[in-house]
């Protein structure tokens, strides 16, 4: 439209300034979220946006990963932050000197300001944008904290960093060049980024607010407040109220009881908890769209609370044998399967000495897990085909996905960043994946690198369409762990490094992308957020300050990664990632699911995966105004993967409280909601953490900690849902062998 009309400068500005109002998304929640104009002359990459936004970045990192090894784990969200550095940009912009300076010529010239007018929403959205990916614990910290506790396998310092930066960084490139796939359509909404959207765009319209109106600010710090003071009580003082188990106490013998109702282990059909870490251990209930948490408890219903304890009540696969819900892996004898036996001097598979020991068994929430991996790994490839394969077509042949919406045509005021960039991003950090495996003489040779790198680049696309179009993100835990485990047999440390660099790229992958449409909504210029820009550096430094807080941690912390740590710093994630390099990496996928093997019934699920999503298709194509269009039969399987380690109450109190907030509270007073409720998850996210740093670091952690030992802090350590008691005894000499 601005290349037709031939009318002079200033009427055609006027005329396309009237249209791009008229103009805007074709979607309902992107109208109500994303602003449709755009100001090109407002500034982004400033001093104050980089200094503010590193320090932050910083910050929040290193607690997410001190965080990252307790169990519940709360984390400080980016949605926090960009609350909290609202008030300091605005301070920022009021002190700082407004003069500009010019850099000599042999500098280049540039002029430059500390000052360059008021904080703005795009500088704002660059400082959310550097923390989004960067203040999550590396996945990769996982295969090095086990291979140091679990494997004795010394692991240096650079080592860790590197292979940190390695795996964060690769999936930059990757992201890059399916930005025409899953930024510009207008189809490709990312729920998350509307939450954000909603939220920088009221705080940047202060006029809008009504006078005599409690300010979000003033909310927020109220709401900090009060869940900052009111986690003393489930988190220090009475810890009974966090892990809610009341059912159990009253029988705390009876085992079946405990496994349903239970709240450590168990199932959590008591639903109840006070702990807003158990509540929104998967994630706050507060920012999942309602449809989309719909899908994930009926998946959790289904899967956890009707199909695991038929299997387990009925001794499917000696289940009983077992405790129904645990992260670790468990020998014949009922005892947790003993790695160290079955492993050579070398650390490498001995088949003798596995023979002569045991399989390894899993528990039911551990076995259905896994089934559910295998049905989620062919289910989302046929699920993109069926409802993508077009899109996917035309964009392969560099024909238009979808006309352009008003945010589209406002971006192309801006210079696109080259493919070129991206591709030095994708293979230069794959090089230096090479350097670090080779240099450290892992056991992981190049052409299983090159491997590990195909899967995400082959599952890129299909999970960022399931991610953008409903706030799930698709994980290749399963795949990346069956090929290494095959072609690498009994290798559990290169199993573990192949898993980390491929379950990372595809991870960073799609929020990289998440994050190219967060700044197409925002109208950021894409330079500002691609490589070599904010969410690059952020990510490169953080890496480098969790990697020392890590070492400053199970250098200081006494018992971390034990069963009974006073803080609850257990290490569940690595107690997971342990038990599957010990199915994977060890046993092998051939002994554990091969032919004539105790689990191989569960291959069947790739069958059913690849046809589950056939009939909800053809149901929408003959129906299309069926409810049935809104099914994703991806997100039914996926959203449950968090079990283990999280247990029931994770997802029945998480469910409770998203029903109040997204449903009730939305549908009666839909004012309120849209005012409040993203500042809620944020402000008890946040005081819920500040909350936990002071009582570790003022109560638990100096000279040994000062515990309170009262009922209320004991009484649930005495039931069976805390010491995880299998329903059936194990006979003398073992289960039986078929």
């Amino acid at each position: 439209m601005l290349e037709q009309d031939s009318r002079d400068g200033s009427i055609k500005m006027e005329f396309d300034f009237d249209a791009v109002n008229e103009e805007d998304s074709p979607f309902p929640e992107v109208r109500a979220s994303v602003s449709n104009i755009d100001d090109p002359e407002m500034p982004a990459m400033t001093l104050r946006m980089w200094l503010i936004g590193l320090v932050f970045c910083m910050t929040a990192s290193a607690m997410n990963l001190f965080f990252n090894f307790r169990q519940p784990a709360p984390s400080v969200s980016p949605l926090v932050l960009l609350l909290v550095c609202y008030p300091i940009g605005k301070f920022f912009a009021f002190v700082l000197p407004i003069t500009t300076y010019r850099l000599p010529r042999y500098l280049g010239g540039y002029e430059f300001s500390l000052n360059p007018g008021p904080w703005n929403i795009k500088e704002h959205v660059l400082v959310y944008i550097m923390a989004n990916v960067a203040i999550s614990a590396p996945y990769a910290i996982n295969a090095i904290v086990v291979t140091q506790l679990n494997y004795g396998i010394p692991v240096d310092y650079w080592f860790s960093v590197l292979l940190v930066v390695a795996t964060q960084l690769t999936g930059f490139g990757l992201a890059g060049m399916c930005r025409r796939f899953l930024v510009s359509p207008a189809s490709m909404v990312w729920p998350q980024n509307l939450v954000t959207c909603t939220l920088l765009n009221t705080l940047h319209a202060e006029d809008d607010e009504e006078p005599g109106s409690i300010t979000r600010y003033r909310y927020f710090l109220l709401v900090l407040g009060g869940a900052f003071f009111f986690f003393f009580i489930p988190g220090y003082l009475f810890s009974a109220l966090s892990v809610f188990s009341w059912m159990c106490w009253i029988l705390p013998d009876n085992i079946p009881v405990n496994q349903l109702f239970g709240v450590d282990s168990g199932l959590g059909m008591t639903i109840v908890t006070f702990d807003w870490t158990q509540i929104s251990w998967i994630g706050s209930p507060l920012m999942y769209p309602w449809w989309a948490e719909v899908h994930i408890f009926f998946g959790f219903v289904l899967f956890f609370w009707i199909i695991t304890p038929i299997l387990y009540y009925t001794n499917t696969w000696d289940l009983a044998y077992f405790p129904l819900n645990d992260s670790s892996p468990y020998d014949r004898y009922g005892n947790v399967y003993n790695v160290s036996a079955v492993l050579s001097a070398s650390n490498r598979f001995n088949l003798t000495a596995y023979e002569n020991y045991s399989p390894l068994y899993l528990p039911a929430t551990y076995a259905m897990t896994y089934m559910l991996a295998f049905a989620l790994s062919t289910c989302v490839l046929v699920h993109t085909i069926l409802y993508h394969g077009r899109s996917l077509l035309n964009g392969v042949k560099k024909i238009r996905v979808e006309q352009d919406d008003i945010h589209a045509k406002l971006m192309r005021n801006y210079p696109e960043v080259p493919d070129w960039w991206y591709l030095v991003c994708f293979f230069g950090f794959f090089l230096l994946m090479v350097v670090v495996v080779e240099v450290w003489h892992t056991t992981v040779p190049v052409w299983a690198l090159l491997l590990s790198v195909a899967l995400p680049t082959l599952y890129v696309l299909p999970s960022g369409f399931i991610f953008a179009m409903t706030g799930q993100g698709i994980t290749l835990n399963l795949l990346a762990q069956i090929i290494p485990g095959t072609l690498m047999a009994g290798d559990p440390v290169a199993n573990m490094i192949f898993k980390a660099y491929s379950v990372q790229t595809l991870t960073e992958s799609t929020s990289f992308v998440q994050d190219l449409k967060l700044g197409h909504y925002i109208k950021v210029p894409p330079r500002a957020t691609a490589f070599p820009a904010v969410q690059f550096v952020g990510t490169l430094l953080a890496s480098f300050i969790q990697i020392g807080v890590k070492q400053w941690m199970f250098n200081n912390i006494p018992d971390i990664c034990t069963p009974n740590q006073p803080s609850f710093l257990t290490c569940p994630h690595n107690e997971v990632y342990y038990t599957a390099s010990a199915v994977w990496g060890i046993i092998g996928p051939t002994r554990q699911f091969g032919k004539g093997t105790l689990y191989y019934p569960e291959l069947y699920a790739i069958i059913v995966g690849a046809f589950l999503p056939v009939p909800f298709w053809l149901w929408q194509r003959q129906y299309p105004n069926s409810w049935v269009r809104f099914v994703s039969t991806p997100v039914v399987l996926n959203g449950v993967s968090y079990i283990p380690p999280a247990a029931g109450i994770n997802y029945s109190a998480w469910f409770a409280v998203g029903f109040v907030f997204q449903y009730l509270i939305r549908k009666r007073n839909f004012a309120w909601w849209s005012k409040f409720n993203y500042v809620t998850s944020a402000a008890l996210d946040s005081g819920t953490v500040l909350s936990l740093v002071v009582i570790f670091f003022t109560l638990q952690f100096p000279k040994g900690g000062l515990n309170l030992n009262w009922w209320g802090n004991t009484v649930y350590k005495e039931t069976a849902d805390w010491t995880r008691l299998a329903l059936k005894a194990v006979p003398s000499n073992g289960i039986p062998l078929e």
